[in-house]
């Protein structure tokens, strides 16, 4: 509905159904939405922040790079933490170096190496470096421990009183200080590598880093790696270089991060000191100097360092070089050569294998340009420059000076030939090691010994000594012979050297590297293996009653035993002491007209003087007068001691033909006792060629030319005519030549087998069979030789009876005996330090045939008057590595376990022999020389004449020439010291000589103005 009103506007009225009103009202009093304002632009700040961001930092950079504050702030800050000291015995936080040339050099790398072969040759550590948590963090990052590295270092050798003996310096020529120097070197050297460097207005200033010419090497880098043709420019400086070829492997920067490693070394480094780095900077400039490496020469070794090269490549005195640039005008054609070579020297350091060697031409445009450069920069001047650009480079190197040789060549030789076997270094990288030893040489003592031996080859020397008269020597004799002397003192850590020297002036050592037949010294032995075996059999029964000794079923060729029985059942609970002067007081026959089998063969031997062969001495008197016949029948009861004695022994194995199990015994002992032989044949010959075993086997029997057939064509089955005579010349020469051919095809190898062999060649049978599969299999081990050997070991053995004469067997079964016997003996000898490794199976060997050493019979005193212990023998006490550097690690010689080798009655006995020989025996001419001195007096004197015997097949004398002539005197003196003098006259001089024992005797009295004082006085060492 709808309806109007006055002002004619039409009203709606609502209806129930009416649709809603889509228009709303409005009413003017509705509050209308707040104001919002418009956007506007952001403000742009952050651009103008990061400039003046850069700004600050680009000032901040030129600042810093002008006075280096922060840096070296951080950097000495830093170095302060990286600290070491020195604590006693292993450190517990150490890092050794690496592989860098100059770690290498010095010795430093191979400290871990060393450690662990010193500790196994006696020695420990004393003291070591050990690092704080912060150096060890840092090695571990493998940065370089920073430290005042030391440019020239080498081996050291002091006396036992510290006294100075040798000293070696590598590099041997360097400048002292840098103001030492020529200025124009070390400008020259800045112009080429770092001119800025020793700037003094910017005392922080960090020599490491020269930011333009890092600059251009990064630009340089960057270039070649976009493909953009560039020359390579080096950014390192002289304290990068420095770190380079000192640490980094091989010398040389194979990686960023090695470059890295040496920044930050060489900063640290740097910086150790203080903040303020000119001192480190001249120190930088004058270890470049010294110590760049210039390749190295065939004449004078590696070359390092100015100096060096100058003399090792042009022959230049590095001290005239330097003393000619520092003179001024008028110039001269030396300065000019002076500056060339320096010059030279600079650039080629960059490759100094090529331009030194291939690349000379181009090293010698390389110094003119760079002459031109520093003429038109006004470092040089103009007429000099033009002096050295005419020169030519002529290389005309020398040899390397020798080491400061010390007051003694014999000693300082043996002291380094020590190092260099327990280091396992040349004599060349010996001298180059960071290493102080301290020898137990008596510096003084040994110089005037020396002095004293050597006067002996002088006509004056030799009379006023005494030496012209029967038995010793006669005018003009006194030049060819040669003198070794060696005295040892006992102490708690062991037996040190206090002399070692001779009068020769070669560095090889008679005393302690021959191998001589020193004739009755000999006996010695002999004496104190028979009285060990005299303890060892009262041992056994001495605590046995006398019934039941009566009932011992004993061999009848056992006449030691038997001996020993029938004594103690005379007195029962008699004490070692007793017997063993029971046992010295045993009397043999000195009768020569009696042969001996023994060596396969039948032999006779002979007295010194005639009037002996009548006497029946006592085995006292015959060491005191050196008899000989006494000492060859000892010995061969000794011998059959071995064989015959005890129910085990290798005769009642092998003997017992009706025991019911001999099969099973033989077998057994052919398994145990051919392995044990075969395993002592092998130390015998493992680390020998073939030629070596060779000559090795012929020198331990007698040999005549049909056993040596029947060897040699056994183990070389294979060998023609030709070599198998042209090893019988080398043998015998030409006699019997003719009959050569006839024993080639008698003893083919299908004529014999081993055994027969065997016992033609008057050898073992193993020993054969080793030395032919040694030829066919070099390569062979221990372990293959005895799994191989197992049915040989069987047939060697089972052999022996299936001879049909019994006589024949017989000679098998001793000849195979006695070797085994021998082997017995040797094995008691090497436990009183013999120091060969067999003993000729000969009666023969009584009398010296074995050959000794010298410093092995001295080694022998020292245990009889050590009441029967052995201790170690020592020449070198301490040594100290890399000392004032982190790695500095020290070694001494701890108290030794002493060994009990002999009874102590036995060293007592022997003592007292010896000393009789001294007082009534051969050594009493030593009596009147030091019959003041009060001291105890004791030794054993022996002569041996070695000579080359010549045999025809049938084993008959054909000729003899004389190879060396030995007189020997092994001796106490008071009971702390004791030592050898030898006498030696060598080749075919000694044809001439007849001295006897008596010689070394009469030197010993020419020495006691030497000795008596420093025995007496106590002039010893601390």
């Amino acid at each position: 509905m709808s309806t109007s009103n006055g002002n004619n506007k039409t009203r709606t009225e609502p209806t129930l159904n009416a649709p809603p009103l889509l228009n709303r009202v409005k009413f003017d009093n509705v509050r209308e939405a707040p104001y919002v304002a418009p956007e506007q632009p952001p403000l742009r700040l952050t651009p103008w922040l990061l400039l003046l961001a850069f700004i600050l930092l680009g000032v901040a950079i030129y600042q810093e790079s002008r006075n280096h504050f922060y840096q070296s702030t951080f950097w000495h800050w830093l170095a302060g933490h990286l600290s070491y000291e020195v604590v006693p015995g292993p450190a517990e936080q150490i890092r050794y170096a690496q592989a860098g040339p100059f770690d290498q050099r010095f010795g430093y790398s191979k400290l871990p190496e060393w450690l662990e072969r010193l500790q196994k040759t006696g020695f420990h550590i004393s003291q070591q470096s050990q690092f704080s948590d912060s150096l060890l963090r840092y090695s571990d990052y493998g940065f370089y421990p920073p430290y005042n590295e030391k440019s020239q270092a080498g081996l050291i050798i002091n006396g036992c009183k510290q006294e100075l003996m040798y000293q070696a310096q590598a590099p041997a020529m360097q400048f002292a200080t840098l103001q030492e120097m020529a200025p124009i070197l070390v400008k020259s050297l800045l112009f080429v590598e770092d001119r800025t460097l020793l700037t003094p207005e910017h005392p922080r200033a960090n020599p490491v880093l020269n930011l333009p010419r890092l600059g251009a090497a990064v630009w340089s880098q960057l270039q070649r790696a976009a493909g953009i043709p560039a020359a390579a420019a080096g950014g390192s400086t002289l304290a990068t270089q420095l770190e380079k070829y000192r640490h980094s492997p091989q010398g040389l920067t194979s990686d960023v991060a090695d470059k890295f490693r040496q920044l930050v070394s060489a900063s640290v480094r740097a910086y150790q000191a203080g903040v303020d780095t000119q001192q480190a900077r001249q120190r930088i400039v004058l270890d470049y100097i010294n110590t760049v490496p210039l390749a190295a020469t065939a004449s004078y070794g590696e070359v390092h360092g100015m100096g060096e090269g100058l003399y090792a490549w042009f022959g230049a005195n590095p001290a005239k070089v330097n003393q000619l640039l520092r003179l001024g005008g008028p110039y001269t054609d030396a300065q000019g050569l002076a500056l060339k070579q320096v010059m030279a020297l600079i650039i080629a350091q960059r490759r100094p294998s090529y331009y030194l060697l291939q690349g000379r031409a181009d090293l010698e445009q390389l110094s003119n340009r760079y002459l031109n450069l520093m003429q038109q920069q006004g470092i040089v001047p103009a007429e000099l420059v033009t002096k050295a650009i005419q020169q030519k480079l002529s290389f005309n190197g020398q040899a390397a000076p020798a080491a400061l040789p010390g007051t003694d060549f014999k000693a300082t030789t043996m002291v380094r030939s020590r190092l260099s076997q327990l280091l396992n270094q040349s004599l060349y990288q010996l001298d180059r090691l960071d290493l102080s030893s301290q020898t137990t040489i008596h510096n003084q003592l040994q110089r005037d010994i020396s002095q004293h031996l050597h006067k002996l080859n002088n006509f004056s020397g030799a009379e006023q000594a005494g030496l012209f008269a029967d038995r010793l020597l006669s005018p003009g004799q006194q030049s060819k012979v040669r003198y070794s002397f060696t005295l040892y003192q006992s102490t708690d850590n062991g037996n040190k050297v206090r002399v070692q020297t001779d009068n020769t002036d070669q560095p090889f050592d008679m005393n302690d590297s021959s191998k001589l037949e020193l004739g009755s010294t000999a006996k010695l032995r002999v004496l104190v293996s028979y009285l060990q075996i005299v303890a060892e059999l009262h041992r056994l029964y001495a605590e046995e009653s006398a019934e039941t000794l009566r009932f011992l079923e004993l061999a009848p060729q056992d006449n030691l035993t038997s001996w020993a029985v029938s004594y103690l059942s005379e007195y029962p609970g008699v004490s070692l002491d007793t017997m063993l002067q029971a046992a010295l007081q045993r009397q043999y026959s000195a009768n020569p007209k009696e042969s001996f089998y023994t060596g396969g063969g039948l032999h006779t031997f002979s007295n010194f003087r005639k009037e002996e062969d009548r006497l029946n001495p006592t085995i006292a008197e015959a060491l005191q007068q050196s008899v000989n016949l006494p000492f060859v029948r000892l010995l061969q009861d000794m011998v059959n001691y071995s064989i015959y004695h005890g129910e085990n022994s290798s005769y009642q194995l092998l003997a017992d033909d009706d025991n019911p199990r001999r099969e099973q015994y033989l077998r057994r002992f052919a398994d145990r006792e051919g392995t044990t032989f075969l395993r002592r044949f092998w130390q015998k010959y493992k680390d020998s060629n073939a030629e070596q075993r060779l000559q090795l086997y012929i020198a331990s029997s007698r040999q005549t030319p049909e056993r040596l057939a029947v060897a040699y064509l056994y183990i070389n089955p294979n060998s023609t005519l030709a070599q198998f005579s042209e090893l019988m010349q080398q043998q015998f020469g030409s006699s019997g030549k003719d009959s050569w051919p006839k024993l080639y095809d008698k003893y083919q190898p299908d004529a014999f087998n081993l055994p027969d062999r065997a016992y033609l060649s008057r050898s073992h049978p193993l020993e054969l069979w080793l030395l032919a599969y040694l030829q066919q299999t070099p390569d062979a081990s221990l372990q293959s030789a005895i799994a191989d050997s197992s049915a040989k070991r069987q047939e060697v053995y089972q052999w022996l009876f299936k001879t049909r004469f019994r006589s024949a067997r017989d000679n098998r079964i001793r000849n195979m005996l006695e070797i085994e016997a021998f082997w017995d003996l040797h094995q008691r000898w090497q436990r009183l330090g013999y120091p060969f490794d067999y003993l000729v199976p000969s009666l023969a060997t009584a009398l010296g045939s074995s050959g000794d050493r010298p410093a092995a019979l001295a080694e022998l005193i020292g245990i009889i008057i050590n009441n029967g212990k052995r201790v170690p023998t020592i020449r070198i006490d301490k040594l100290a590595f890399a000392t004032d550097t982190p790695y500095q690690t020290h070694f001494e010689r701890p108290l030794p376990q002493a060994q009990q080798v002999l009874d102590p009655e036995v060293a007592a006995a022997v003592r007292t022999v010896l000393q009789q020989v001294a007082t009534d025996g051969t050594a009493r001419r030593l009596q009147p020389a030091y019959a003041n001195s009060q001291l105890a007096i004791g030794g054993k004197t022996g002569t041996g004449d070695n000579r080359l015997v010549q045999l025809n097949a049938r084993g008959q004398h054909v000729s003899s020439k004389a190879l060396n002539r030995t007189a020997t005197f092994a001796f106490y003196l008071g009971y702390q010291h004791f030592g050898v003098l030898t006498a030696y006259v060598p080749d075919a001089d000694a044809e001439q000589f007849r001295f006897t024992s008596a010689l070394p005797l009469q030197v010993m009295n020419s020495m006691a103005p030497l000795l008596v004082p420093y025995l007496t006085e106590g002039g010893w060492c601390n």
